[in-house]
């Protein structure tokens, strides 16, 4: 399965992303109350999960390696009258970043990386989030079949990569939901396998 680069991804955003489906998705919805204090979302895309928790009177920030879908969430904010600030900034340089964060949402994003592009991803998590932070992620399971979309992520290869100096709390299957009027992709009916994992920050 290829991993996309930055063109793929600029073209996707020229339209509606496939996964651009103007809420959050329902694991989010679903772990709330457990996602509290300062909130990082990784790869935030158009804003609609970074602006769920705003709506939930949480201070937020939302990142993502494009211009278009940073503009199109700023866009979002003032329509919906939320406060939450969106950064033009690529999740691969957290590492470099001063700012902490009691917990980050991954939507999606973690999927989307190389391995050796995860390494640096999960060490950048690893700056940003305060000890005994907490991260939600949400990516494609491998039990989901067939190749379309991002790349299939097995329990074993989240664990693997959060082996050192983190605890993961949970791993559970789910679904993601994704645009009711997609045509180009094929996936199991009622969405996209997937796995929630909850992991935290232990030193």
């Amino acid at each position: 399965m290829t991993v996309p680069d930055r063109a793929t991804f600029e073209t996707l955003y020229a339209g509606q992303a496939p996964w651009d489906i103007g809420k959050a998705q329902q694991a989010f919805v679903d772990a709330a109350d457990q996602i509290s204090g300062s909130i990082l979302d990784a790869g935030c895309g158009t804003g609609d999960t970074a602006l769920f928790f705003a709506a939930r009177g949480q201070r937020v920030t939302g990142i993502d390696f494009l211009e278009e879908p940073i503009k199109r969430a700023k866009r979002k904010a003032v329509e919906r009258g939320l406060a939450a600030t969106f950064l033009v900034k690529d999740a691969l340089s957290l590492k470099d970043w001063n700012e902490r964060f009691d917990c980050v949402i991954d939507s999606g994003l973690f999927h989307v990386f190389a391995d050796a592009d995860r390494k640096k991803y999960v060490a950048g998590l690893a700056t940003v989030l305060k000890p005994g932070g907490r991260l939600f992620l949400l990516c494609f399971s491998d039990e989901e079949p067939g190749t379309q979309g991002p790349r299939r992520v097995s329990t074993q290869e989240l664990r693997d990569a959060f082996a050192q100096g983190w605890d993961i709390e949970s791993i559970r299957p789910t679904r993601v939901e994704t645009r009711p009027d997609l045509k180009d992709f094929t996936f199991s009916a009622g969405g996209p396998k997937a796995w929630f994992a909850v992991i935290r920050r232990v030193a």
